[in-house]
């Protein structure tokens, strides 16, 4: 490999001597053919930053420069990664509002369900804080984005090389992501890029509420839960500074969509929980906690905030509240589980995998797992969460035909 060509550390990596080289890569497990090696490799040792003691704490430690050196794993395809700065060129970080504080990446900001992301950058820019907002399409939800102030990046976080990108010069970050079959692989993607840039205070993840209820061989759950404890687990051994956000249900989520349906139509709550009860929560509420994480993170990295609605209640009791909230009478039929999947939720055309996600929801409330209570609202903003009172009066139109 020619001095002048690119690495996996992309442009500008540091020149080693032959002695540090070695280390490195055997450290990381590269053999010792030209194909194989990673680093540029020149005498003498006084242009090693190694040698040098160049770049401790900037990521590279002092000493032999083995255990910050930001260099990808063996079989991880991470190339080329931005070039970010290192060594002594690297600028301070100073977080102050006044200073111009880092930009912060919110990812999955033209989400659909909920819209927890795009309710994130809208926060954050009231605040005046810098955002800059990822988004898969350039569409009109894009357009909305900038409107407020927002940089936007259009890329796929399955992709490291857009994740990289997205991330480069930001501070602090939210990956959230919509119930996909992809979102371990774009979860962990993102985790090994964030690591490896490694200038990161905060990182918050939106996971769920049902993985506070799982372990290594819990089964019941869907597979979007397996996913999403899977990824709680990685970013615990990732050393990143992680804070994990965990909602019970959405009001937004198509189990409640069925039901805003059968009210709209003949003013009844099918639903197949029979006795059991929920404590949904707004996106707008989860959206509140996460905003206000990224535009305070200190005393809360390494902390889990579990969140639910203000009362777990069963569904004749959810029933008169939104009997009271729209001034008309609401009842409750408790249907089939199976009749209900055939006809009300099948109804909505969703993906096998969200589907499968929902169902599990379901047959889940129906043996009580969302009989839940948490304070982690009132422990971020100081406030409780709304309740389902609040929302209906709020979105009135899905109640209506």
């Amino acid at each position: 490999m020619g001095k002048a060509e690119k690495t996996a550390l992309g442009e500008a990596a540091p020149t080693l001597c032959k002695k540090h080289a070695k280390e490195i890569k055997d450290n990381l497990g590269y053999g010792d053919d030209a194909d194989d090696d990673p680093l540029l490799v020149e005498e003498p040792a006084v242009a090693c930053p190694v040698c040098r003691g160049v770049g401790a704490g900037e990521g590279m430690a002092s000493g032999s420069g083995l255990e910050r050196m930001p260099m990808p794993s063996p079989g991880l395809d991470v190339t080329p990664v931005a070039p970010w700065p290192c060594g002594p060129q690297a600028p301070l970080m100073d977080h102050s509002p006044e200073a111009g504080m880092q930009p912060i990446l919110v990812t999955g900001a033209a989400g659909s369900v909920g819209a927890v992301g795009r309710t994130v950058v809208q926060g954050l820019r009231r605040r005046g804080l810098q955002v800059r907002a990822l988004v898969r399409r350039d569409d009109d939800r894009a357009q909305a984005l900038r409107a407020t102030g927002a940089e936007v990046v259009v890329g796929d976080l399955t992709r490291a090389r857009d994740v990289a990108d997205a991330l480069d010069g930001c501070g602090r970050m939210y990956f959230g992501m919509a119930v996909s079959a992809q979102y371990l692989l774009a979860a962990v993607t993102t985790a090994a890029v964030a690591r490896a840039y490694g200038r990161l205070e905060a990182f918050v993840n939106m996971s769920q509420l049902t993985v506070s209820e799982m372990d290594a061989t819990s089964g019941s759950e869907s597979h979007q839960h397996r996913q999403q404890w899977l990824v709680e687990q990685v970013l615990d051994w990732s050393g990143l500074p992680v804070v994990q956000v965990r909602p019970t249900v959405f009001m937004e989520n198509p189990l409640f969509q069925t039901v805003f349906s059968s009210i709209a139509k003949d003013g009844t709550i099918r639903w197949p929980f029979g006795k059991a009860k929920t404590s949904p929560i707004a996106a707008g509420d989860v959206a509140a906690v996460v905003e206000e994480i990224l535009a305070n993170p200190a005393g809360r990295i390494g902390r889990t905030y579990e969140l639910t609605g203000p009362r777990s209640q069963d569904i004749a009791a959810l029933a008169t509240e939104t009997s009271n909230a729209l001034h008309r009478t609401v009842g409750y039929t408790d249907v089939p589980l199976q009749e209900w999947l055939d006809n009300d939720l099948g109804a909505l055309g969703l993906p096998d995998h969200v589907l499968q996600h929902i169902t599990t929801m379901a047959r889940l409330h129906a043996a009580g797992r969302y009989d839940r209570q948490a304070d982690g609202m009132a422990d971020v903003t100081g406030r409780s969460a709304a309740g389902v009172a609040d929302f209906v009066r709020k979105n009135p139109d899905l109640f209506t035909r």
